[in-house]
């Protein structure tokens, strides 16, 4: 457990700052790849299935933290649109896994491609030493992300 240092003016400005900042980020990716037009819980849940494989929708839901139901509703959609498919479970004939298509396999390369492309030419227009200072924050904020 991380012990809180007790804050201080400029450690509360720097949180603000982060969070802004990080969400700013996070929004801008997000909009390179709006043409799809899948909601954050849409394509989480595919690179969720992309990445652990075929997943039952209570599987999926405590993954994701989110009710079975709500889970359930974003899968039906993602169905809809080709982007899931179902199979059956292969222990348990009560249950059924929903897995990518290759649809979605597709839909998952190119938001890859899109947020790659533009972070690449977003970093590209850096000096050398803002470049060399965020590389070097990376390892702090996956540091941060899973503490």
């Amino acid at each position: 457990m991380v012990k809180s240092p007790r804050p201080n003016a400029s450690m509360e400005a720097a949180v603000s700052e982060l969070t802004a900042a990080v969400g700013q980020l996070l929004r801008r990716l997000r909009s390179e790849m709006s043409s799809d037009e899948l909601n954050l819980s849409q394509a989480s849940a595919l690179a969720r299935l992309d990445r652990h494989g075929a997943m039952t929708t209570a599987d999926l839901a405590r993954a994701e933290s989110m009710k079975p139901q709500s889970m359930g509703a974003i899968l039906a959609s993602l169905e809809q649109e080709g982007l899931v498919g179902r199979e059956p479970h292969p222990t348990d004939g009560r249950q059924i896994l929903f897995a990518l298509t290759a649809e979605g396999a597709e839909v998952r390369r190119k938001r890859g491609i899109a947020k790659r492309e533009w972070l690449l030419a977003a970093m590209a227009t850096l000096e050398p030493a803002e470049l060399r200072t965020l590389i070097d924050a990376i390892p702090l904020i996956k540091r941060l992300s899973e503490s």
